[in-house]
């Protein structure tokens, strides 16, 4: 296999992977749309890519970029089809981190978790371990959060387990400015 096969193959994957990660952040649409149409950055200590198993691994302090989007992580791993697809991919780290600019003046969307997974097939976002994500004032935190690209709903769960480590679902949602209470006098 050539040099440059490889190298287009992995940059056709990591775009792949860009655009999943630029979903993860966007969570309802609303990122800048000019982050697709920006070049994209990867700095890592190590890129490995296996022809036969389908897996492209970067590793050491990852930090990728495109546009306003930045995702990092100690390392991320994408799993390809049969079809040379990309079919899974997961960031890890202490913790795994990603933001991105929204639209109008929402500000950034952030979010963090020990692991964060993107499967294509079922268009399924997993952050594991500490997860936390916080757009334009709120929040979710738990030990497992799941978001659905196709239904546009997030799950979030404790962590389960006996002791005193059980931790449950915090989920802020802040006043609205423009909405006020049937009764409430100004």
């Amino acid at each position: 296999m050539s040099h440059n096969f490889t190298v287009t193959r992995s940059y056709h994957m990591l775009r792949q992977f860009i655009f999943c990660a630029a979903t993860l952040c966007s969570m309802h649409s609303f990122a800048l749309d000019s982050d697709r149409n920006q070049p994209i950055s990867l700095v890592a200590d190590r890129a490995t890519y296996n022809d036969k198993t389908g897996v492209t691994t970067y590793s050491g302090n990852v930090v990728i970029q495109q546009g306003t989007l930045k995702l990092q992580s100690a390392s991320i791993v994408a799993q390809l089809n049969k079809d040379k697809q990309i079919s899974a991919v997961t960031a890890t780290g202490a913790p795994a981190k990603f933001q991105q600019q929204q639209e109008g003046k929402k500000g950034l969307t952030r979010g963090e978790a020990q692991k964060i997974t993107y499967n294509a097939e079922s268009g399924i976002i997993t952050l594991l371990g500490n997860a936390y994500i916080y757009q334009d004032g709120a929040s979710f935190r738990g030990n497992t959060l799941k978001y659905s690209m196709n239904k546009g709903d997030i799950e979030a769960a404790g962590s389960s387990g006996g002791g005193t480590g059980n931790k449950r679902i915090e989920i802020i949602i802040p006043p609205s400015a423009t909405k006020s209470f049937p009764g409430a006098r100004d």
